[in-house]
């Protein structure tokens, strides 16, 4: 009689790493420059970077989750959701929905505005120029990155491929019923993973950042969906206008892994 042995999911899991390892190997094949970037890959990271920077409005939904390793070592995944709304040079609306606040953030080419929407709480920060020059305020001066804000750039190619030491191109996959290009590229800290639609619009649609040298390397990923590169925006949609009971606060805290803590702002 065949005894059937027992595999343990975590046996199994090791199984498939492997031979998902050995698939990878197959698939990035000989095309290499000698500096270890793949052309495919590099071609159409910049197609993407032109035809997005080349939008003079999109909007589109994004669906985030961010990874952290808690003290005990334990990975824990905080989900939440934006809808995006940008017109260029020098405009942005976003809605974010996450664990710690509902939150509105636009920029109308001279300031930027958070209005923590369930605590009727807003600040607003002197920021003249372009999106680029808006999403870097809210990096350095607040603490906080827009969703997938360096594939948003006006020239993200620049920002993306700097400081990659590889990369590969693995083919094809399908993310949410849509044919993309799989993409994947190495910097010292961290790796980073892309997948862009084929075809004559060449959008990112799925993008992951795995920190690799920090304990568990924990991943940032973003799903993109319904976007629409002809969107009928609103006269007063980059406009804000004081709500009736809303404090203007100081500052607004971010928390460690980048989330608004609304509730904790000073006044």
């Amino acid at each position: 009689m065949m005894v059937k042995r027992f595999m343990s999911p975590i046996t199994r899991r090791l199984i498939q790493a492997g031979m998902v390892a050995l698939i990878v190997s197959l698939l990035a094949g000989p095309a290499m420059s000698a500096d270890g970037l793949d052309p495919d890959a590099d071609k159409i990271l910049k197609s993407m970077s032109s035809y997005l920077g080349g939008l003079s409005a999109f909007s589109m939904s994004a669906d985030i989750d961010n990874e952290i390793v808690d003290l005990a070592g334990q990975k824990l995944q905080l989900s939440s959701g934006a809808e995006i709304i940008m017109e260029r040079p020098g405009k942005f609306y976003i809605h974010r929905q996450g664990a710690y606040a509902d939150a509105e953030i636009m920029f109308d080419g001279k300031s930027l505005t958070i209005h923590g929407m369930g605590k009727n709480v807003y600040m607003q920060v002197e920021s003249p120029g372009n999106i680029d020059n808006a999403f870097s305020t809210l990096e350095t001066e607040i603490g906080l990155d827009a969703p997938g804000s360096d594939l948003l750039l006006a020239n993200s190619y620049s920002s993306l491929s700097d400081g990659v030491i590889s990369s590969a191109y693995l083919g094809t996959a399908i993310v949410a019923g849509v044919e993309c290009h799989y993409l994947t590229f190495r910097a010292a800290r961290v790796d980073w993973q892309l997948w862009v639609q084929t075809g004559k619009t060449p959008l990112p649609m799925k993008y992951i950042i795995t920190t690799k040298w920090v304990t568990g390397a924990p991943q940032y990923s973003i799903r993109f969906r319904d976007w629409n590169t002809k969107p009928q925006i609103k006269a007063d949609q980059f406009t804000f206008t004081v709500p009736e009971g809303a404090r203007k606060l100081e500052t607004i805290p971010v928390n460690v892994v980048g989330e608004l803590m609304i509730e904790e702002g000073k006044k």
